[in-house]
């Protein structure tokens, strides 16, 4: 971004309130990621606020009076369209995508519904209660991967093979949530794509000694590999691409995100999940991607700040 570009952005932004914490099950998340927010903000001279969403958040509000947020609460709360509504209502414009598409986004099973709908790949599932016929899923699967609905950074998430473990991480699951995912594990590997402004910045290979790339192996493992530019021929880097910006916008989802998705062995890819506040701590993706494209953390928070659409809130 060049020097005078920036410097008007920056004039422009007035005051900004970083939403962060929350009550959500990924509160400690996102209070890391709304400290590097803030500190790239501060750094960059804009008036930047912190907000903790914990309590009384319309008061805070209310007090602060910010011309804009920067919305960086990540789970309930904060990613699901509440937060959005709440901002769109008090007319202050906010980060990343509106009410709906937030919603849609946080709840798996309407994305895969909504994604299916559209023929766009995704694996196949089931929904999981107390009378579900686990031996009869465990044949018809072989492994299982169990998810709360609505709940993201792989919490409340683990891998079955087996009735007994499947029982037992669908009881996991319930802990999280009322609804909850029996997706069909995809053998193969896993990658994510950041999408900035309707632009997919460079793909990410994850790799993990983990039996997946789970909450540790996110934010706490020093020894997870982050593959960027990916080993795929321009074809299937094209079709990745492809996939993740179609999974994005048939969401109807704005300005920045995060699209997660698998590639079997024969080469096919499956989308996981949308994330409409991803990460921004230090071991966070989207960050990482924009630095490969050359964008670095203060350009990346100042696009997200003023894409397309904010002013509307």
């Amino acid at each position: 971004m060049e020097t005078e570009e920036k410097a008007e952005l920056i004039r422009k932004a007035g005051r900004v309130a970083v939403l962060m914490g929350g009550t959500s099950a990924e509160r400690e998340i996102s209070l890391l990621s709304g400290k590097q927010v803030m500190s790239a903000l501060t750094a960059a001279g804009l008036d930047a606020v912190a907000i903790d969403a914990a309590s009384d958040l319309v008061s805070q509000l209310h007090e602060v009076q910010p011309t804009r947020v920067f919305n960086i609460l990540h789970g309930r709360g904060g990613e699901d369209g509440v937060v959005q509504g709440l901002l769109r209502s008090l007319a202050i414009p906010f980060t990343g995508s509106d009410v709906l598409a937030s919603a849609l986004a946080m709840d798996k099973l309407r994305s895969k519904l909504i994604w299916r709908q559209l023929g766009l790949s995704t694996p196949d599932y089931l929904l999981l209660d107390d009378r579900s016929d686990w031996d009869g899923i465990i044949r018809k699967f072989g492994a299982v991967v169990v998810k709360p609905v609505n709940e993201g950074s792989s919490i409340g998430m683990s891998i079955a093979s087996d009735p007994g473990q499947l029982r037992e991480a669908y009881q996991t699951a319930r802990q999280y949530d009322r609804i909850i995912l029996g997706e069909q594990y995809i053998r193969g590997d896993e990658y994510t794509v950041a999408i900035l402004q309707q632009i997919a910045l460079p793909a990410i290979q994850l790799k993990t000694d983990h039996e997946f790339y789970d909450f540790d192996a996110k934010y706490v493992a020093n020894d997870t590999q982050y593959l960027c530019p990916v080993d795929l021929v321009p074809e299937d880097l094209g079709k990745l691409n492809e996939l993740a910006l179609g999974a994005f916008n048939a969401l109807g989802c704005e300005a920045w995100g995060r699209v997660d998705l698998m590639r079997d062995q024969q080469g096919r890819f499956y989308l996981l999940e949308v994330n409409t506040v991803p990460g921004m701590t230090d071991h966070s993706l989207v960050p990482m991607a924009a630095r490969q494209a050359g964008i670095s953390f203060e350009d990346l928070l100042l696009q997200i700040l003023f894409a397309k659409g904010i002013e509307e809130g």
